[in-house]
């Protein structure tokens, strides 16, 4: 006899996911960080391009978060297709805080620069 949990119907593995909520909503994070950090690449730019002199390093700086970052986004996306996505891995994580961190430290740097 199947005994149901209370995240669902029972599942060898654990209670059934949400074929549709959970991802989705993790896809628009990651969508938003991404967005966010792109602004702050482009104000990077925008400050280098009119000539501050550290201001080019930052925006090289937050342009490559931004790339490393989307590109975790869009790993993650394709990780989440399926109905069990594997966890996100200690490295994927790390790189993932640390691009977090690097847009911002370069959006403060850039504004107050």
């Amino acid at each position: 006899m199947s005994r149901e949990r209370a995240g669902g119907p029972a599942v060898s593995g654990g209670p059934a996911r949400d074929p549709a909520a959970q991802p989705e909503r993790t896809r628009l994070a990651w969508r938003r960080t991404v967005l966010a950090s792109a602004v702050v690449a482009v104000l990077a730019a925008r400050r280098a391009a009119h000539g501050a002199g550290d201001a080019v390093w930052w925006a090289a700086v937050s342009a490559a978060a931004w790339v490393a970052l989307a590109a975790s986004a869009a790993r993650r996306s394709r990780e989440l297709a399926v109905p069990r996505p594997v966890p996100l891995g200690v490295s994927g994580a790390l790189s993932a805080v640390i691009c977090t961190l690097a847009v911002p430290i370069c959006g403060v740097v850039v504004l107050l620069w």
